[in-house]
């Protein structure tokens, strides 16, 4: 029995990747430091239903402690890392940038630390669409630029990637950076909008809804989003012999075992099309309160899922109106409204 350590198994993405590994028959490790960046409870009740099975196991901490993290690594000796812990949340960076610093700089550290100590068969780690930052050519491929990030969380991450890529080189290690888009689905995070929409329109409270409605995103629907990245932990990247074995489009480094993937829907959904099709599921309509764009958003984000599929043969389908629908059901489900 293979055995994953997942970082971030209480959060919204780690806990439903850890659902479908051990639905496959892995033993997965989860860490997690349980911060209350949003209401704890939610993460204590997805770890409480992973820990009701067998081949779960959890420890409880922080990243930034690096020796609490080695010994639990060292402990349940995994074969593949996936890194998903994270100070998460674009706008909250505006206000609270040495979280991300803490978090998502020193904690991947010791997470690749730990990577390199055991030499495990896989390292996978999340970085995010947001790296493309003020780039405007879409649909974004892995390929492009992304040296003009326009918050520190998007610098965190692309931090993140040239890190894992150093590991790669130095020490042989297989990683695997994929960028999320607009993740979104049952047991979502408070913070994010579809959460925040639907709560509003539960509650008959006006909703915040930005650049006036003018925006697009690449609407992923989570369980999508974890499927990809269960197929890429068995396409874990090799070191090309030469540059000219790697394949057009492909990311693969030509001195390191490392690439970075995009996961996303392939798609683009207006915003007032993705509040609409929460007004249907919920029945109710939005008060809206139209907004000037937040700084360090950007106005659309569109994935060219090519090499995700080229690697694993997967595309994510999930329209938009489907994912919605089954939010609304879980969040009126756990809520009692």
């Amino acid at each position: 029995m293979r055995t994953v350590l997942i970082t971030g198994t209480a959060g919204f993405i780690g806990f439903h990747l850890a659902r479908i590994l051990l639905a496959e028959g892995f033993r997965v490790a989860g860490y997690d430091g349980m911060t209350d960046y949003y209401e704890v409870s939610l993460k204590e009740r997805r770890h409480a239903m992973l820990r009701q099975h067998e081949h779960f196991t959890a420890k409880e901490a922080l990243l930034e402690d690096a020796d609490g993290l080695m010994a639990y690594a060292q402990e349940v000796k995994p074969d593949v890392i996936v890194h998903l812990a994270a100070q998460a949340g674009v706008r909250y960076s505006l206000e609270q940038p040495r979280a991300y610093i803490e978090a998502n700089i020193v904690g991947t550290f010791n997470v690749m630390e730990a990577a390199r100590e055991l030499g495990v068969d896989h390292l996978l780690m999340a970085s995010t669409s947001s790296v493309y930052g003020a780039n405007t050519l879409m649909p974004f491929a892995e390929t492009h630029k992304a040296d003009t990030p326009m918050t520190i969380y998007a610098a965190t991450k692309k931090a993140n990637e040239a890190m894992g890529h150093s590991y790669a080189h130095l020490h042989d290690l297989p990683v695997t950076m994929f960028r999320f888009f607009t993740v979104y689905g049952p047991w979502g995070r408070p913070d994010m909008a579809l959460y925040k929409f639907t709560k509003g329109i539960l509650n008959g409270t006006p909703i915040d809804i930005y650049n006036h409605g003018e925006m697009w995103r690449d609407f992923t629907y989570v369980e999508d989003l974890v499927r990809g990245i269960r197929l890429l932990i068995d396409a874990a990247p090799e070191r090309p012999a030469t540059p000219e074995d790697i394949a057009e489009g492909d990311t693969l480094s030509p001195v390191a075992p490392w690439r970075v993937v995009n996961i996303g829907n392939s798609d683009k959904v207006r915003l007032m099309d993705f509040v609409e099709a929460i007004e249907t599921a919920t029945g109710k309509t939005a008060q809206r309160n139209y907004m000037a764009m937040q700084p360090g958003d950007v106005p659309a984000t569109w994935a060219d899922a090519d090499l995700l599929h080229h690697l694993t043969g997967y595309r994510p389908q999930t329209n938009v109106r489907d994912g919605v629908s089954a939010f609304v059901e879980w969040y009126r489900d756990y809520y009692q409204v």
